[in-house]
């Protein structure tokens, strides 16, 4: 596609993108169990125009927009009191959940060469702690060291604790962890990490905006914020239960002292002394906007009110799930759960795949396989067509094991089963890179060709041999993995 001569007319631009939307899921009638958190044509509106508001307002410069910086100290401060901080707490507001856990990374290793002289960072987390974390120290260059939760969900603190030496920069626990919606053992953690003096970060990107209304509606939610002495950093996502527009999050430091460390300086640039506290330059100012929005127009009843309502859904859809014999992952308390088959004869990513030709936009998930849900109040208007439509998904499914090798169950199942995680690792990765070529396809699950790389042009019939031999070792595993539970 190339620029065009003359421009076209707006409304016929408009049209177009409108009818581009019909490629994505269905969100606003509860089709989609993440990514997104909707509360309804009126109240995106607002949202709208608070962010029109500020649309070309750019906070990489405090100095200039000062409305910015005002807006982004009140957010700062709401989102402190509701994490139990006082007034010493520093943060900003950021895109987003990635941008803060990268800005944690960052500020906790410049912090540990600066302060204790570490050359060689180190950091523990748990294994179910979210990607971001892996990508931070990938990009950062820090040895990360992944433990196992415990068996019945949660970090397992005493073997982080084994993990901790003298390079160790900082510690990681969750509230609520992503993949089962687990609440890691944070005044544990803390303890832990007041005794080694090393810093502890909160992710608390999905439950900063949820937990903290949980537990004034009288859930039994354990403490996880500033009240833990331990915990030196939370990040909270203001875009997610929040709800406020996309590109908001919020990571806090309960010390400037590590703060410090998070802002970039450059003293000698021709342009002239530059400072930035974020990953960002560019920061859109609409984004502020919107969230400071969310947060007046909700308050304290509104947010209790939509976490009233997410949780009547959670639990109608577990109590559904679990009659009609799939299990839940651990014990989850709150919005996020995953769910399995301990039936050998039900391929969950089939019913994945069955759900999906049904209307429902549905997250896979690995070790074991199951499927997640992310749950919203509007949820609570689809609990039913959900469970109708999973019983006979989960019954079609076992009925026709041939549909675990077709369609996205079966990529899905090598990518989740194949032992060669490397190999599974390098073929996804120039798969997905693909896609961003001009020249590229979109991605597309339901092609199965994992297993035919850039050096097997050519050699049909070799790769077809080793599909053959990938996919005999992923049906072997399964049945494994199935006998062993």
């Amino acid at each position: 596609m190339k620029l065009n001569q003359s421009g076209r007319a707006t409304e016929e631009i408009l049209e177009e993108l409108r009818g581009m939307r019909s490629l994505d899921p269905d969100y606003k009638d509860g089709k989609l169990w993440s990514l997104v958190y909707y509360l309804g044509e009126d109240y995106t509106s607002f949202l709208n125009e608070a962010y029109h508001l500020f649309f070309s307002a750019n906070g990489l410069n405090p100095g200039a927009f000062k409305s910015l910086k005002q807006l982004e100290k009140k957010i700062i401060s709401i989102v402190a009191g509701i994490l139990h901080g006082d007034d010493q707490v520093c943060g900003v507001v950021t895109s987003g959940g990635t941008e803060s856990c990268l800005l944690a990374v960052k500020t906790y290793r410049d912090f540990a060469r600066a302060e204790k002289g570490i050359r060689k960072p180190e950091m523990v987390v748990p294994d179910t702690a979210h990607v971001a974390w892996l990508k931070g120290a990938e990009y950062f260059g820090i040895k990360l060291h992944r433990v196992p939760a415990l068996p019945g969900g949660g970090a397992d603190v005493q073997a982080m604790k084994r993990k901790v030496n003298r390079n160790t920069i900082m510690l990681l626990g969750s509230a609520p962890e992503y993949p089962h919606g687990m609440i890691d053992p944070i005044a544990e953690l803390g303890e832990l990490a007041e005794k080694k003096s090393i810093p502890l970060h909160v992710d608390a990107c999905v439950g900063g905006f949820l937990l903290p209304f949980m537990e004034k509606l009288g859930h039994d939610i354990p403490e996880f914020d500033f009240r833990i002495p331990g915990v030196t950093s939370i990040s909270a996502d203001i875009h997610k239960y929040g709800f406020a527009a996309k590109g908001a999050s919020s990571i806090l430091y309960r010390h400037q002292k590590h703060f410090n460390h998070q802002v970039f300086v450059f003293e000698n640039w021709p342009g002239g002394i530059f400072a930035s506290p974020a990953l960002l330059g560019t920061r859109p100012g609409g984004a502020y906007a919107a969230a400071y929005a969310a947060l007046e127009a909700q308050g304290e009843q509104g947010y209790m009110e939509l976490a009233r309502k997410a949780m009547q859904a959670t639990d109608a859809l577990k109590k559904g799930i679990q009659k009609m014999g799939l299990q839940i992952i651990a014990d989850p308390k709150t919005t996020l759960f995953a769910f399995r088959s301990e039936d050998p004869a039900v391929d969950m990513f089939a019913v994945a795949d069955l759900m999906e030709k049904k209307g429902w936009y549905i997250d896979r998930l690995q070790k074991p396989d199951a499927l997640h849900a992310m749950v919203t109040p509007e949820h609570l208007n689809v609990v039913d067509g959900y469970l109708e439509d999973l019983q006979e998904s989960v019954e079609h499914a076992k009925a026709h094991p041939e549909l675990s090798k077709s369609g996205q169950a079966a990529t899905y199942g090598m990518l989740a089963h194949a032992p060669f995680r490397k190999m599974v690792r390098n073929e996804v990765r120039k798969m997905f890179a693909s896609t961003y070529c001009i020249s590229g396809k979109d991605l597309d699950l339901e092609q199965n060709d994992l297993s035919v790389s850039d050096s097997d042009a050519g050699q049909t019939k070799k790769s077809g041999l080793k599909e053959k031999l990938i996919q005999w070792i992923v049906d072997r595993q399964r049945r494994k993995e199935m006998q062993s539970r």
